[in-house]
């Protein structure tokens, strides 16, 4: 009878710390919700992403080809 006793002892002291990780856990998704964060999703919290027009993406792309053009350019005429 005393392994019983331990075991329920062992029990009711395992279930006392469960709620307290389940109180902390609690207060952690409340602070999570206050600070704007979706809460335990495992997706980032803050800023939302920032989304680029076509028209922008283009202009960037065009200016990129352009220095690169230069580029190798200066590069094809110091061979030489």
């Amino acid at each position: 009878m005393n392994i019983l006793a331990a075991l329920r002892q062992a029990e009711a002291k395992l279930k006392k710390q469960a709620d307290k990780v389940r109180q902390q856990l609690d207060a952690l998704r409340a602070a999570m919700k206050i600070l704007g964060g979706k809460g335990g999703s495992g997706k980032p919290t803050g800023r939302k992403k920032r989304v680029m027009s076509a028209a922008t993406k283009a202009k960037i792309s065009k200016a990129t080809k352009e220095r690169w053009a230069k580029s190798r350019a200066a590069k094809a005429k110091g061979k030489r």
